[in-house]
């Protein structure tokens, strides 16, 4: 195999001869010329490999560099892999002066605040049949009204429609699907309503309306009930038994939304419902009112149906996981206990009210000479 033939090198010669460039000495030197060792060099022979001295790079290799320097730079995988390009160190937070301490801190109290009371905000709308046709029959006002096209011209809501109608009520005819993203997929059945915000009373009218409605008036107190479903319950069956109202706290407990008025199914429209700020002056208010208050625990209280509540009774239900707190059992003149028999140790918040709400109903309002006559099934009346 032959060796490849060297390229004879030749002296370069100057580009411009007859301009001359001052040295360091003084002597005029050739532009071509980089040392003023008498050696002639072109601007284009700068471009010299360390390594080897004076030895010219050829016209190949410099066209091969610059190529190679305008391609983009290539890491290597397991540094990149390794790295990924992150930063593993945990950025420090920034130290701030004790006045922008306190500043970000009431700020950041301002923004939960903030967050909380729209969290805790009550809706104004009400769905479900039940829920609507009771808003409709009861005369409550109602700006607008979601409907489909079927529920519309049904019987059972055709005519109260156009009394809303006829009463500045806007009614929509959509799809169940604008349903479904009006109640955030609720059980609509149909119907969706918007309505003015619910309108609590005053405790001292809730109080003048149950004495001027019964002799031995019912009040129901909900001490910290947070499910909305217990409390809809609770207001749906305290209506259907005939409590004049009910009580419930501002804070630390769920209040009037469409949730309870749906599971309420109309109750809500008439039973009136009062919101206090301290549930403690308002049990005081109730018994310097003539009334007994009674609270209901799983255990350790007197069995229902050995207390005699032929007098004004308010039922104060605990909430359904902590049960009745510490100031309202102090502020009861009694505690009264459901007897079971089961393994479960308690019942539901408003299931446990129904049943001793029976038994307060009962005893004030089933005709005694009913209990006494004896059955000839046999059965315990």
């Amino acid at each position: 195999m032959s060796e490849p033939t060297r390229r004879k090198r030749m002296p370069a010669k100057p580009a411009y001869p007859n301009r001359s460039r001052s040295t360091r000495d003084g002597a005029p030197r050739s532009r071509g010329d980089s040392t003023g060792d008498g050696s002639n060099r072109t601007g284009g022979d700068r471009y010299r490999r360390r390594d080897e001295g004076s030895k010219q790079i050829s016209r190949d290799e410099r066209s091969n560099r610059s190529e190679r320097d305008s391609r983009p730079k290539r890491f290597d995988r397991g540094e990149r892999r390794s790295g990924r390009g992150r930063n593993d160190e945990r950025p420090q937070a920034p130290r701030l002066h004790p006045r922008d301490r306190v500043a970000a801190g009431s700020l950041r109290d301002r923004r939960d605040s903030s967050a909380v009371a729209t969290t805790e905000t009550e809706s104004d709308t009400i769905y479900g049949r039940h829920a609507v046709l009771s808003a409709l029959h009861a005369g409550r006002q109602l700006n607008r009204i979601w409907v489909t096209a079927r529920l519309r011209h049904s019987s059972n809501f055709h005519a109260a429609l156009e009394t809303a109608k006829s009463r500045g009520c806007t009614v929509d005819e959509v799809n169940l699907q604008r349903l479904d993203q009006l109640t955030e997929g609720g059980n609509h059945q149909g119907v969706v309503a918007q309505v003015a915000p619910y309108a609590y009373v005053e405790l001292s009218e809730l109080i003048a309306r149950a004495k001027a409605n019964s002799s031995r008036p019912i009040l129901i107190v909900a001490d910290g009930i947070t499910d909305p479903h217990n409390l809809g319950a609770i207001a749906r069956t305290g209506e259907a038994l005939g409590a004049q109202g009910m009580a419930i706290p501002m804070r630390r407990a769920v209040g009037i939304t469409s949730t309870v008025m749906k599971v309420a199914a109309g109750a809500l429209e008439y039973f009136p419902v009062a919101r206090v700020v301290n549930l403690s002056r308002a049990l005081e208010e109730l018994k310097a009112a003539e009334f007994w208050v009674y609270g209901t625990v799983a255990t350790g209280g007197q069995a229902l149906h050995s207390i005699d509540f032929d007098r004004p009774v308010v039922l104060v239900v605990g909430s359904e996981d902590k049960g009745l707190s510490l100031l309202a059992r102090r502020h009861c003149d009694g505690l009264l206990s459901i007897p079971t028999v089961g393994k479960t140790e308690s019942l539901n918040a408003s299931v446990a009210t129904a049943i001793a709400l029976y038994e307060v109903c009962r005893q004030h309002y089933a005709p005694p000479i009913l209990l006494d006559v004896p059955r000839t099934d046999g059965l315990k009346p």
